[in-house]
């Protein structure tokens, strides 16, 4: 048989994967990463409910403390882009060096294993004609999570296995049913698990950043109100502003230096090009040239049609066919063709 290391975080997503490769004869270890003390998946009762999982298959279980390394990556680099006016994404980060690279090193010097699986909806494939592996849009467009899985190496994406890549999410609940998890009713982790576990990101960040008011201001600089702080605002927001306006105000501008939140019409938040820095390029090599494709600039956004342009230093230009709203720094812009996720990266602050 052949060993795999399964990814458990004590969802229904991450049992069913292991649940399926164990039924079609891996030698499955599962591995929960402990991540940070408090409720939801990743922590204690995240890790009791994937060790009830090992246990019901009949398969070992490990546990490794990656609590200094989430604050590290993930908590310090929240804190410092939020003090900063940028929004980040903590997901793609999360993956690459909390998740992905920790599993496959673990897998390969403690467990022997040079194969590990997880709960993501996406899919790999080799092509042999460049020699790369590919990385593409589960089959589930409702569920696809590919975007969160952009910057991941093409030695990761190697060893890698996503069982639920084919599956619809109404199949994922079936086959728990079916196989009679315990976590077949667990509900659907909602949030960020920092929110989740905070309650909610405002809560999250004053355990760190302290309240600095400030003037909220159009764009001429006129004061239409106060803030608390910049970093409880985001790029395109528009509910809770506290502003009285004949028109509706969003978020354009977090002005960090100033210590000014800058809100406009819906017209003032709209850029017909970005550039995007950190870039990984991941089914295919860097083009020399620029390339057309799709992007997203948010994992909900509707994929629009782009130039991407190579710059220098890991960096390209995109230029939208049509001006798109509330791109945001920090957040990651990720390119398609397809299904094939291309490429992407950080978005830079204007």
């Amino acid at each position: 048989m052949k060993k795999v290391v399964v990814g458990l975080s004590g969802g229904v997503d991450s049992s069913v994967a292991a649940a399926i490769l164990h039924n079609q004869g891996y030698d499955v270890i599962g591995l929960t990463l402990w991540l940070m003390k408090g409720k939801g998946q990743c922590c204690s009762e995240g890790m009791i409910d994937a060790a009830s999982i090992c246990e019901q298959l009949g398969v070992p279980h490990e546990v490794v403390d990656m609590r200094d390394v989430f604050q590290a990556n993930i908590v310090d680099y929240l804190v410092s882009g939020y003090s900063v006016g940028i929004t980040p994404l903590p997901c793609s980060q999360c993956n690459k060096t909390v998740k992905f690279a920790p599993m496959v090193e673990y897998a390969r010097e403690t467990l022997g294993s040079d194969r590990i699986a997880t709960g993501h909806y996406a899919r790999i494939t080799y092509d042999e004609t460049s020699g790369r592996y590919q990385l593409l849009r589960a089959v589930d467009r409702n569920k696809d999570q590919s975007y969160f899985l952009y910057d991941l190496s093409q030695d990761i994406l190697g060893s890698s296995i996503f069982p639920l890549g084919e599956l619809n999410k109404s199949d994922t609940r079936r086959i728990a049913t079916e196989y009679g998890l315990t976590t077949a009713d667990k509900p659907e982790s909602q949030d960020l698990c920092l929110v989740e576990s905070n309650g909610s990101m405002r809560a999250f960040l004053d355990k760190y950043l302290a309240p600095k008011p400030g003037d909220i201001v159009d764009t001429t600089g006129k004061v239409l109100g106060q803030h608390d702080g910049v970093h409880h605002y985001t790029i395109g927001q528009r509910k809770g502003l506290g502003i009285a306006a004949a028109e509706p105000l969003y978020v354009i501008e977090l002005d960090a230096v100033n210590n000014k939140v800058v809100v406009g019409d819906r017209t003032k938040g709209t850029e017909s090009e970005c550039t995007v820095n950190r870039v990984n390029w991941v089914s295919i090599a860097e083009p020399a040239t620029p390339i057309r494709a799709e992007v997203q600039i948010r994992y909900r956004s509707k994929p629009v049609p782009v130039t991407v342009i190579p710059l220098e230093s890991d960096r390209v230009r995109l230029v939208f066919e049509e001006p798109q709203f509330s791109i945001t720094p920090g957040q990651a812009a990720v390119w398609y063709q397809g299904d094939k996720v291309l490429g992407g990266g950080i978005i830079e602050q204007f």
